[in-house]
């Protein structure tokens, strides 16, 4: 058999699989259909009270308050929600068939059927968009689930990443034009070193005026890993779009982020936690020694000082990702109940993670809020996010582009 004929089969088993762990999915939705709950949060800071959603087609056609009558879908005591948005995710990242995060000697199907698999998860958990940055093989995945063949949540992706601190400015540009014409929604760039390595910077402010000018030339976004606070500088002067991490980031450079309309996406509340949980399984590979988790470690506590900062900062534009790596897929609202843990308000961390993340994706006119004309993309969790946080866990219903993926009552 061809090797794209056997990559098929193995991935439409896999969807099959996915089909048997959740029999309620539908295949086939009816033109119209309704859905009614309790309590309707619309991701833009709104509540709406006894609210019924039309759904047509793929869009929502309206919002009813107290409408009579039975709905397709009653979710009677649960809360309603737009879909969740994350936009930091790494979908192929994963532990191989001997439990470990290095995945050397897998074949190529191997790989992709992994990936299908956090997809899967993360759209179960209520993930109906996510920016995953970035590997190549990202493209192939984005591509097959927008054909309605995979369930998993909509990707965008970089298709890679600018790590070499020796490319020249003009080299670095040429680069970006390159993935701009493979398809890429958006550029990322390393701008620092790792938390294990200390995140100190490592590209100058010609490369990353190059970077981030090129993107922009190109209208593509930049999403910059930068810890220390040169590298945040660094980047919001050259026009860079969003800030990831910033575990370092000052008064002044969180400031400077406010001032220039920069996303900031912190990463306070998954990854360096889930790194933690799963050392067995990182630990001697790359730059995972004892000495990096030490400052993992360190950096949890860092995270929420800085955090703290953060929400005490004017304008700063906040925004939920949560870099999701080996182990983390499905987990992601960990992210939001640890920023609402920190001291952000329920509704505000609510918003990040659906309106603003919409926005800083340059999407909000098409998800991320529950109004007519946008993708009906809706979850249903178990109890109100805004008393209790740690809902979001608790998703029982899934839907996406008018498609439900889970009905789970």
């Amino acid at each position: 058999m061809p090797f794209s004929s056997l990559c098929r089969c193995l991935v439409l088993l896999a969807v099959c699989a996915g089909a048997v762990l959740a029999p309620a999915i539908s295949h086939a939705q009816a033109p119209r259909v309704t859905v009614r709950a309790p309590l309707l949060i619309d991701g833009k800071g709104g509540v709406v009270r006894n609210a019924t959603v039309v759904v047509s087609g793929s869009t929502i056609e309206r919002v009813d308050m107290a409408a009579d009558g039975p709905a397709t879908y009653d979710l009677a005591g649960l809360t309603l929600m737009p879909g969740f948005i994350d936009v930091h995710v790494h979908l192929d990242w994963h532990f191989g068939k001997d439990g470990r995060a290095d995945n050397r000697g897998e074949t190529p199907v191997e790989k992709m059927l992994f990936t299908v698999e956090n997809a899967y998860v993360t759209l179960m958990a209520g993930f109906t968009t996510v920016q995953s940055v970035g590997s190549p093989s990202d493209k192939d995945l984005r591509a097959a689930i927008a054909r309605g063949i995979l369930p998993g949540p909509r990707v965008l992706t970089s298709l890679g990443a600018i790590t070499d601190v020796k490319l020249t400015p003009d080299e670095i540009r040429a680069w970006v034009r390159q993935k701009a014409a493979d398809g890429a929604d958006l550029i990322k760039i390393f701008a620092s070193k790792s938390i294990r390595d200390g995140g100190e910077p490592t590209l100058s402010q010609a490369q990353l005026d190059a970077a981030c000018g090129e993107a922009n030339a190109q209208g593509l976004r930049t999403l910059v890993h930068a810890h220390s606070p040169e590298s945040i500088r660094r980047s919001v002067q050259a026009g860079c779009t969003e800030i990831e991490h910033g575990i370092f980031a000052d008064a002044a450079t969180l400031k400077l982020m406010a001032d220039r309309g920069v996303w900031f996406d912190p990463n306070i509340g998954l990854v360096l936690q889930n790194y933690i949980r799963n050392k067995a399984r990182f630990l001697g590979i790359g730059n995972y020694t004892e000495e990096g988790f030490a400052y993992m470690e360190k950096g949890i506590a860092l995270n929420m000082a800085m955090f703290k900062q953060a929400l005490a900062t004017p304008g700063l534009k906040l925004v939920m990702g949560t870099d999701a790596v080996s182990g983390a897929d499905g987990h992601n609202a960990d992210e939001t109940i640890a920023r609402v843990e920190d001291g952000q308000p329920a509704m505000d961390a609510i918003v990040d993670m659906t309106g603003d993340a919409a926005e800083s994706l340059r999407m909000a006119d098409k998800i991320g809020s529950v109004a007519p004309g946008l993708q009906a993309d809706l979850v249903a969790v178990e109890g109100n996010p805004l008393d209790d946080i740690t809902a979001l866990r608790r998703v029982v219903f899934v839907m996406k582009g008018g498609k439900v993926y889970r009905n789970r009552r």
